[in-house]
């Protein structure tokens, strides 16, 4: 009995872990931990749900609650996401999502779904909505991909307008710096050879 009890531990510690059914995992972000595709998501697939204690804001200690996790179902009822089983928590706000929130205030839950097919690797997000991107991302700037593409991009743009504001002022310096010496040159002589005359 000992011995097959041993021979299973053994057989434990020799075999990989079972891979985990679920299509997603949490990982290492840009924007500090996200939610990343394991398996191939279809598009209209429902992800994962967005879970925590439902709040009412008609209880003042409940509305007073603060948090980057509080997710508005309406008016009246928030989910608390701030818990720490709901990992969909750690997926990432981006202006150009593959999943979006399927709000059901009624049933008091939310899901996020895909919009579009999703990859082994890719990470899932989802458009955060203009309130809360106002009061959390835009003082310190959106993070997404699409996002930091189009800052690099005008960034590029904004380099190459200095390099050719550079290179017509040194071109117009060149082109005025001989003519510049001549008149220089030309009226230091007339000068003189009108003071040359005024004299004799």
């Amino acid at each position: 009995m000992r011995h097959s009890a041993s021979f299973a531990v053994l057989i434990l510690l020799i075999m990989p872990a079972i891979a985990s059914q679920k299509s997603y995992r949490v990982g290492r972000s840009k924007t500090g931990l996200g939610l990343f595709a394991t398996k191939p998501i279809k598009k209209g697939t429902r992800i994962i749900r967005y879970y925590g204690p439902i709040l009412d804001s008609r209880i003042p200690e409940q509305d007073d609650i603060e948090n980057k996790y509080l997710f508005e179902l309406n008016g009246r009822w928030t989910i608390d996401g701030s818990v720490r089983k709901n990992l969909a928590r750690y997926i990432n706000h981006s202006c150009r999502p593959n999943a979006e929130s399927d709000v059901r205030p009624r049933e008091r839950k939310v899901f996020i779904r895909a919009i579009k097919n999703i990859e082994p690797g890719d990470e899932i997000n989802y458009d955060y909505g203009t309130d809360y991107f106002k009061a959390y991302l835009k003082p310190i700037g959106c993070k997404c991909p699409s996002c930091e593409t189009k800052r690099k991009k005008l960034r590029a743009e904004a380099r190459v307008e200095r390099a050719k504001v550079k290179a017509r002022a040194e071109r117009k310096a060149q082109k005025a710096g001989p003519k510049a010496a001549k008149k220089k040159k030309l009226n230091g002589h007339a000068v003189g050879k009108k003071n040359g005359r005024a004299r004799a």
